[in-house]
């Protein structure tokens, strides 16, 4: 049903959102000034606000509802001045992370958002599904009632009486296979092909770091306390609190987003993943998709005991397209498959391996597996799953022109479509939540549910525009960017009124690699690094800037059977036209931290240059990380760069690279013993992207033939 995943693919989104922390104070202040509709009085709720922001940690509730006057005011200045841009990052931008749980709740819970709680219908739109469910539901509930000894009677029998966790979870397992016994005579599929697993104490296999789950829903029928089960066997997990106060976001929610984001990240076909709450004796059942995590209105299972057969009952006895699995794929015959329609007829793609699946919950979760035209294994093909904003521009589209006009090691384009689930668009909104609408939950407030966001903050920067032309020099303008956030002049979009979606696109291709840090020698990463600048260029002639340039973009093709390009750039998901003639609507901007450009991280208008300088970085990357092509390793200084501020890390890059001799002992102490020879080599390439340490000046075409010269001098140096 699911396969594990092994490699990471590696994405940060960053999204502008609603104010957050301290700094919102004196932005607070500066607008009150700007906009000259308010008096003094007016700053008090901008001051509480900010102070109510670092109380709870959490920036969508900044601006409540108590302060409407402020509230617009606010954001009509934001609309016009938009300082105040916060970047958050996704969870699946960890590059060679030990991925501890308190680093991945801080970005976890950024990722997450809001989660919508209190929604009615959300039983009817995920358990309605579910054939026969309500009459069986009815008549198990009945029999739980009779009998000298009722299961049910002013509450469940056995319940603990102190909702004490370990109690709970032994009741929770026993009362459930008792459920789906007697609901044998009303469901023709046995229920046993999965059951429940309570194992609070013994770590789930298949994570980057340990974690545990405390109560689920299990495809294994023999699963019992002592097996060991892997995240890709858990249909639906369940976090369980003695406490009723531990229903909120920072507690029970969180921890089940943990959970739902190992389930996705563990199952390749995985659209969505359901799970559920029980705090106390109050239960919810949640859902969670590539924008976040929703939830039902809180029951309690001893008074509303037919609601929680009937959630019981659901959960064994749904489908796998109702537990979220991708019907577009087909197992038949030990393969799995599925077709396109192509050039007027049917094909069947067959899948080879899963590539890569991006580990976290809300983003583009993008997914790429090898495969192959049935009957033509010997061409190997790509296919590529992401969730994109409807806004944004369709990579596949953008490929297929790349291709037509012979741009080199790009991966070219083979077919192209947006998902259809039974003749439908496979979207978040419509299709995975059946039109569930979010301003209905309990906690909805429309100041927090639509931020004002699209791309993310650029730095005005007159004078060095990302267009063709080399030489322009960096105005003065431009040289605010080192300033503090709140001194940068930004600019944002907004896709809409609306609130956000995703729609589900695949995009196929016709070149196949591996990523590059798996060269089988350091000469061959040098040429494939070099391979995959000519492609840059060869892009950007074609009017077209990459603004992705990450470890896992750069892939290398050693097989000589294989005829893709020796080396390639892939994902043109953030790709756009120069020069760029407007936003594309879209709510973010994506790109993996660890390999931005300096000016990208402090949010400059995206240039060449910045791409230029992140192929710098990756290479950086790989010689501190990589033992050799099948050895990696977690470096905990630089493990920071996958979770601190974008600011700060910005600041940590340039220290990096400003000093010569700062730099070569820094590459001495943490180059793997595989990489040392490139030292001179790495810093060579430093002084070319940083000249005489610093920032750029100017964009420099240049630029791309002196750094593929150092590359091909290095590829001579017998030392490498």
């Amino acid at each position: 049903m699911a396969t594990q995943v092994q490699a990471p693919f590696f994405e940060t989104t960053y999204a502008t959102v609603s104010v957050i922390g301290l700094n919102n104070v004196f932005v607070g202040l500066i607008i009150a000034g700007i906009v000259g509709e308010f008096s003094v009085v007016l700053l008090v709720p901008i001051i509480t606000s900010a102070a109510c922001a670092l109380g709870n940690g959490l920036g969508y509730y900044a601006w409540g509802s108590d302060y409407p006057v402020v509230n617009r005011a606010v954001a009509a200045a934001f609309s016009n001045f938009t300082w105040m841009t916060t970047r958050l990052h996704n969870t699946s931008s960890f590059a060679n992370s030990s991925e501890y749980r308190k680093d991945v709740d801080r970005v976890l819970r950024d990722e997450l958002g809001v989660m919508y709680v209190g929604l009615p219908r959300f039983h009817e739109t995920f358990f309605g599904r579910v054939a026969d469910l309500t009459t069986a539901s009815e008549a198990v509930f009945k029999k739980c009632m009779e009998g000298g000894e009722p299961l049910f009677s002013n509450g469940w029998s056995g319940w603990p009486k102190d909702a004490n966790q370990d109690d709970v979870l032994s009741w929770f397992a026993e009362l459930s296979e008792k459920l789906a016994t007697l609901a044998e005579d009303y469901k023709s599929i046995p229920t046993h092909r999965r059951r429940p697993l309570a194992q609070p104490n013994k770590p789930i296999q298949g994570s980057t770091a340990e974690r545990k789950l405390d109560v689920g829903f299990v495809d294994n029928p023999k699963a019992g306390k002592d097996s060991r089960c892997h995240w890709s066997q858990i249909l639906v997990p369940g976090e369980l609190k003695s406490n009723p106060a531990a229903d909120t976001a920072a507690k029970a929610w969180l921890d089940l987003g943990t959970y739902a984001r190992e389930v996705l990240a563990a199952q390749d076909i995985r659209r969505f993943v359901l799970g559920f709450t029980i705090c106390g004796s109050f239960m919810r059942i949640w859902e969670f998709d590539r924008l976040g995590g929703l939830a039902s209105e809180r029951f309690d299972i001893n008074e509303d005991g037919l609601r929680f057969v009937s959630t019981v009952l659901g959960f064994l006895w749904m489908n796998e397209e109702e537990l979220g699995f991708d019907p577009t794929f087909t197992a038949a015959n030990g393969q799995r498959f599925i077709e396109i329609e192509r050039n007027g007829s049917k094909e069947r793609l067959i899948i080879d391996e899963v590539m890569q699946r991006a580990r976290c919950v809300a983003g583009r979760a993008t997914t790429c597996w090898k495969a192959h035209r049935e009957g033509q294994p010997q061409i190997p093909l790509v296919i590529k799953d992401s969730w994109q904003y409807p806004e944004r521009g369709e990579e596949g589209a953008l490929l297929r022109e790349v291709t037509s006009k012979g741009v080199i090691n790009i991966a070219r384009h083979y077919y192209h479509e947006t998902v259809q689930i039974y003749g439908t668009d496979d979207d978040v909104r419509n299709n995975v939540r059946g039109g569930l609408d979010v301003t209905s939950a309990t906690n909805y407030r429309p100041e927090r549910s639509a931020p004002p966001s699209s791309t993310m903050a650029s730095v005005s920067r007159k004078g060095r525009s990302s267009s063709v032309a080399a030489g322009k020099k960096r105005s003065s303008s431009q040289a605010g960017a080192s300033l503090p956030h709140s001194k940068r002049s930004c600019s944002t979009s907004q896709a809409s009124g609306n609130l956000s979606n995703r729609v589900h696109r695949r995009v196929i291709l016709r070149d196949y690699g591996t990523p590059i840090y798996k060269a089988s020698s350091r000469t061959s990463l040098l040429a494939a690094l070099d391979g995959c600048i000519e492609g840059h260029e060869s892009l950007r002639k074609a009017g077209i800037l990459h603004r992705d340039i990450s470890i896992n973009n750069l892939l290398i093709n050693e097989d000589v059977n294989n005829p893709s390009w020796p080396s390639l750039l892939i994902d043109l998901d953030l790709a756009i036209k120069e020069p760029r003639e407007g936003a594309s609507g879209a709510k973010g901007k994506t790109g993996t931290r660890a390999f931005m450009a300096i000016g990208a991280l402090l949010g400059e208008q995206h240039s060449f240059m910045h791409d230029l300088e992140s192929f710098f970085w990756v290479l950086f990357w790989i010689c501190i990380h990589c033992k050799g092509p099948d050895e990696h390793r977690v470096v905990a200084r630089f493990d920071k760069w996958n979770y601190i501020d974008t600011e700060e890390l910005a600041e940590q890059k340039k220290g990096q690279v400003s000093h010569e001799g700062d730099f070569i002992r820094t590459a001495k102490e943490n180059f793997t013993p595989y990489y040392q020879p490139l030292i001179p080599w790495v810093n060579r390439l430093r002084k070319a992207v940083f000249p005489n340490g610093g920032w750029w000046e100017r964009e420099d075409g240049g630029l791309y033939i002196r750094m593929r010269q150092i590359l091909q001098e290095a590829q001579k140096d017998p030392t490498t």
